[in-house]
């Protein structure tokens, strides 16, 4: 058991999401959940979303026994980080982990990528995880146990021509990580980020599958439930020792 752990996952939309995913694995080990979600951002990509799908994921999760709690959050606004962990604080308690899932991502490159698409990927990829893992640590108030896992992409495994400004800020959360996790061990807390590698969560059509998955040597491409598996594992006691890390939980994807 979890002796009545909370986990506060953000960026969770969709239900085939990675974030969606984490929210299940956790659910099913006893913690409980608390996630946010931004509509207008899915909205306003190829996969869009379900106006239900958040409320749908929260009904699927209570069945495992373990109380859950969402609200719609939009991680660019600079009071965000104060909003969620006192929400979480009022109808859940004290966290004792943090999953900073969520991120903002458009195509862009040297040619195009322009102010303001770097200020909306700096200020959810970089911005809100820093200040969220600030306040989260702040309201920690155990002598051990906490957890911090950001997502990331891989960034220094490889080029990502196309994606110039979130391949900067994802590459600063690896950074991040370094820093934060020697800063809050004293503290109880664990800090780790893990790379899922490319992930099935619907954006990938035949054509993108077809040329990925030769480069993934388990001759299939990652599903949500690989990296939400191992994440799992990294907020467990049987963690308390990996801090510090980011984690190529990708299949062995040959780039």
């Amino acid at each position: 058991m979890n002796q009545e752990k909370i986990a506060i996952i953000t960026g969770v939309s969709r239900l085939k999401g990675i974030g969606a995913a984490i929210c299940k694995e956790l659910a099913m080990s006893g913690y409980h959940i608390f996630y946010t979600y931004w509509t207008e951002y899915d909205q306003q990509m190829p996969w869009s979303i379900d106006l239900d799908e958040p409320s749908a994921l929260k009904k699927e999760l209570l069945k495992n026994g373990v109380q859950v709690s969402y609200m719609e959050l939009d991680l660019i606004q600079a009071d965000a980080a104060d909003r969620l962990l006192h929400e979480v604080t009022v109808q859940l308690g004290c966290p004792d982990i943090l999953i900073n899932n969520a991120a903002y991502s458009t195509s862009n490159d040297f040619s195009t990528v322009t102010s303001e698409e770097l200020d909306k990927h700096y200020m959810v990829n970089v911005r809100a995880t820093t200040l969220l893992s600030s306040k989260f640590a702040l309201v920690f108030n155990k002598k051990s146990g906490g957890r911090i896992i950001n997502l990331t992409s891989g960034q220094f495994q490889g080029p990502m021509p196309g994606e110039l400004a979130y391949a900067t800020t994802k590459g600063a959360v690896d950074a991040l990580t370094i820093t934060l996790s020697a800063e809050l061990a004293p503290l109880g807390i664990t800090v780790n980020a893990i790379n899922p590698g490319p992930t099935d969560t619907g954006w990938m059509t035949e054509e993108i599958k077809n040329e990925l998955i030769t480069m993934f040597p388990f001759g299939r491409i990652g599903e949500p439930r690989d990296v939400a598996r191992t994440i799992k594992f990294l907020v467990s006691e049987e963690a308390a020792w990996i801090t510090g890390q980011i984690i190529h939980s990708e299949g062995g994807f040959k780039r």
